[in-house]
């Protein structure tokens, strides 16, 4: 158990055909799946998990390959994920949900959307590119995602990494934030702890190496743009100007932009900011024919890195 701003969380472990996940279960309300990224768990939901349950049940999940989900050898492609995490979904009980996702997590949450529409109501994608966008292969060359070859690499990573898990996390993190408090030294410290259990570094490093598959899938997915709404936002300071073009390629109903002064860490830089405008829009008060509120520190545009 676990409780935040008053809510309390509970864990869950849940079979999806052979494969365990970790949940954080907490709220009333409509269900809302939230997805984290590299190198990290389901706590970099923490400074929104609370107030987003006061109206939402919130399941926080550990993606496959992390914190304290399975790390089988294979299955790491986002649509292989995305299906393990609409068998949740139905062990869990629930029907529709509202999908939010950050980084790997955002790259699985539109998987999902694309994979199971019917199960997906509505999906939040926050500062990521999505495989197979048409600008990918350019971005894959960008010596700023230098890591996006290094994690594909076979073997070598897992032995560079391993016994140095909090230098390699403290160093991603700040390369990438823009308000260095918002992660601090003892949230790297538990981010490494979860990264140095047995099969942690591999199981994550699997999430980029299934990248070539990711593009493939993607791009037959663009065939069928998605329909329902979409809310795809960044950090100024890193994808935040994009995300609303990465996304038109793959959906029909995509408002977002840039939060103001915020890196890639969204959750953790910028969670006020992000809970104004998460929340009209789980809320089902955002959709391209209405535009999306702006609230303070939300811009439309900025540089990304």
């Amino acid at each position: 158990m676990v409780v935040f701003d008053g809510v309390v969380f509970e864990h869950h472990m849940t079979d999806v055909g052979g494969v365990r996940l970790h949940s954080v279960i907490g709220g009333v309300g409509q269900p809302v799946f939230l997805l984290h990224g590299f190198p990290q768990t389901w706590r970099e939901w923490r400074h929104v998990m609370g107030p987003l349950a006061q109206h939402h049940t919130v399941i926080a999940v550990d993606l496959k390959g992390s914190g304290d989900s399975d790390k089988p050898v294979d299955g790491y492609s986002k649509l292989a994920m995305a299906r393990e995490l609409d068998t949740l979904r139905r062990e869990l009980g629930y029907g529709e949900v509202s999908v939010v996702g950050h980084d790997i997590g955002g790259m699985t949450a539109f998987a999902w959307a694309a994979s199971a529409p019917a199960s997906v109501q509505r999906v939040a994608i926050i500062d990521v590119p999505i495989p197979g966008a048409s600008f990918w292969d350019t971005a894959l060359v960008d010596p700023k995602l230098w890591h996006f070859a290094f994690h594909q690499h076979r073997n070598l990573p897992e032995q560079l990494i391993q016994g140095r898990e909090f230098l390699y996390i403290d160093s991603f993190v700040r390369e990438r934030i823009y308000n260095q408090g918002g992660i601090t030294t003892e949230d790297v410290a538990v981010f490494a702890e979860a990264m140095a259990r047995p099969g942690a570094i591999r199981g994550m490093l699997e999430w980029y190496r299934a990248f070539p598959r990711d593009a493939d899938d993607n791009r037959e997915f663009a065939r069928t743009p998605l329909e329902l709404p979409v809310l795809a936002i960044g950090g100024d300071q890193r994808w935040g100007s994009r995300m609303v073009g990465i996304l038109q390629e793959f959906a029909v109903n995509v408002t977002g932009g840039s939060i103001a002064n915020c890196g890639h860490w969204v959750p953790e830089e910028r969670p006020q900011e992000l809970l104004d405008l998460l929340v009209p829009f789980l809320n089902g008060g955002s959709d391209t024919s209405r535009g999306l509120p702006l609230s303070p520190g939300f811009a439309g545009a900025g540089p990304s890195v």
